[in-house]
C-alpha cells in the first residue's frame, strides 16, 4: 500500500473517532517543537572596565558575542500544557530512536 492511501485511512480513522467523542481525541494529541538555545559566557566586570574623563558620555558597545554553546531543545505538550522538554546530549543525533523513546 502506497504512503497516499496510508494517510487517507488514517486520517478517516481520525475523523472517526473525533465523531464519537471529540472531547477524547482532543486529549489524546501530542504536539512536539524543537528549538535550538544558545548560551554564552558573561562578561566580567574586570574585562568591561574603561578609562574615561569624568562627564564623558560611555561609548556605545555593538560587539556581537559568541555563543559559548548551543543545545537542541525538544518540547512536548498536550491540550493542558507541556509535558516535557527535553536537551539533546551533546553529540547525539536525532533519529527514530529518539522519538520513540
Amino acid at each position: 500500500m502506497d504512503q497516499r492511501c496510508q494517510r487517507c485511512q488514517s486520517s478517516k480513522q481520525r475523523l472517526e473517532f473525533f465523531r464519537r467523542d471529540p472531547n477524547d481525541v482532543l486529549s489524546r494529541l501530542l504536539t512536539m517543537d524543537e528549538t535550538w538555545l544558545y548560551h554564552y559566557d558573561p562578561e566580567t566586570k574586570q574585562t568591561s572596565v574603561e578609562w574615561r574623563h569624568n562627564g564623558s558620555p560611555r561609548p556605545k558597545q555593538f560587539r556581537v558575542q559568541k555563543p559559548a554553546g548551543k543545545v537542541l531543545t525538544s518540547i512536548f505538550s498536550d491540550q493542558d500544557g507541556i509535558i516535557l522538554i527535553d536537551y539533546l546530549p551533546k553529540g547525539q543525533t536525532l533519529a527514530a530512536e529518539y522519538y520513540s523513546s
